[in-house]
């Protein structure tokens, strides 16, 4: 257990631990954010029907350049009483069918109606079909509209909507708990003694799973204690589908979480990962819930919480695609050649631009407050130089 994993390898290890989990279903605005179980299939025709893109006038292509005689008036949410006569027009509104016999559209920007009689005033309608939308242009019954593990959208909440469903199946969000250990640790918002610390990683964890469908069931602040680190771990474990601790996961005298897992007859699947920062990331089971390590220093706690606690809960929850996505953007500052270890530099990408922020000490929180990406750097990656392309991942 001692060697250092490749980020990869840690990565699907953790994925490995456990299987998506049972799928439901839920009303469409609740199905917000959560990951299709099934495919997306359409179960009518949109449109079902040829409506009017625009308002004006439903003629046959055949009768241009004109007159037309009025004939009648078509309404949104109406269907026409009469097939279209040659010679023809109806007064049509943007959405409405268009009725039998019509093919095209005279927008009402190149009409006059006088007394009935609707002359052409502009170029009119330069094809037939022209300002149509045709029976099926969206989709038709059967087509498939959406794979299983896209995350629904606001655009795959309508597309649902339009294709005839009232709920959608997805996959379950992961009930998560959350653990944090240190007899330093103090409630934010209380007064700081010295030696103390505010328990930031709490809530930066709980605002990061706000993305991700997860179900914040519970949250623990413990000292750096044996026996209630043993409890908190097998209570959670009872109720909970991942657990996430934070701190007590090193080799000091005040870490517990080694000796909490022994205890309940589990060992890490892995435990320290060739990155930087946050190298002692660990993970384990017990009993039916995934421990996940985070360490103790918020961006330690931050950066892996990106790349193993978000993919372990999108996986969890039937995501298709797990892993955070990774870009490339030009440089704007020289950095020096990588380590033995891979680092996500906190950075601020700007206009295209990819900056490093000033300080890497990953006991501070400014760079955290300002980053909204880990700049990636391999490693024994060579020096870098400023206008050159690197790698990143959005946050």
């Amino acid at each position: 257990m001692s060697a250092l994993l490749p980020v990869e390898e840690a990565q699907a290890r953790l994925l490995a631990l456990a299987s998506p989990l049972p799928a439901t279903s839920a009303d469409l605005v609740a199905a917000l954010g959560h990951y299709l179980s099934e495919p997306l299939v359409a179960q009518r025709t949109q449109p079902a029907a040829p409506l009017s893109a625009m308002d004006g006038y439903a003629i046959r292509f055949a009768d241009m350049p004109g007159p037309w005689r009025l004939t009648g008036s078509i309404a949104a949410g109406s269907i026409a009483q009469n097939a279209l006569t040659p010679g023809g027009a109806m007064r049509i509104f943007t959405g409405a069918a268009l009725p039998a016999n019509a093919d095209t559209i005279l927008i009402q920007e190149d009409a006059e109606n006088t007394a009935g009689v609707i002359g052409l005033t502009g170029e009119g309608p330069g094809h037939l079909g022209h300002h149509v939308r045709r029976t099926g242009g969206d989709f038709s019954a059967g087509d498939a509209l959406a794979p299983a593990g896209v995350r629904v959208s606001a655009g795959i909440i309508a597309l649902a909507a339009m294709a005839g469903y009232a709920k959608l199946p997805i996959g379950t969000a992961p009930r998560v708990a959350i653990i944090s250990t240190g007899d330093e640790l103090v409630a934010p918002g209380t007064p700081v003694q010295p030696g103390k610390i505010a328990d930031s990683n709490s809530a930066m964890l709980a605002a990061i799973l706000a993305d991700v469908p997860a179900n914040l069931a519970t949250m623990r602040r413990i000292g750096d204690d044996r026996d209630a680190t043993i409890a908190a771990i097998d209570d959670a474990s009872r109720t909970h589908d991942v657990i996430v601790t934070v701190g007590g996961a090193s080799v000091g005298d005040h870490d517990h979480i080694h000796a909490a897992l022994t205890s309940l007859g589990a060992a890490p699947d892995f435990w320290k990962v060739a990155m930087r920062p946050g190298k002692p990331v660990m993970a384990a089971r017990v009993g039916n819930a995934i421990v996940l390590g985070l360490p103790g220093n918020p961006a330690s706690a931050f950066v892996t919480a990106q790349l193993f606690l978000l993919p372990l809960i999108r996986h969890l929850a039937g995501a298709s695609a797990s892993l955070p996505n990774v870009s490339s953007a030009r440089l704007g500052a020289d950095i020096r050649a990588g380590g033995p270890r891979r680092e996500y530099l906190r950075a601020v990408l700007a206009d295209g631009v990819l900056t490093p922020c000033h300080s890497q000490d990953s006991g501070f929180v400014t760079a955290l407050a300002r980053a909204n990406a880990l700049l990636i750097r391999d490693i024994d990656a060579p020096e870098a130089t400023r206008g050159g392309t690197v790698p990143y991942i959005a946050i």
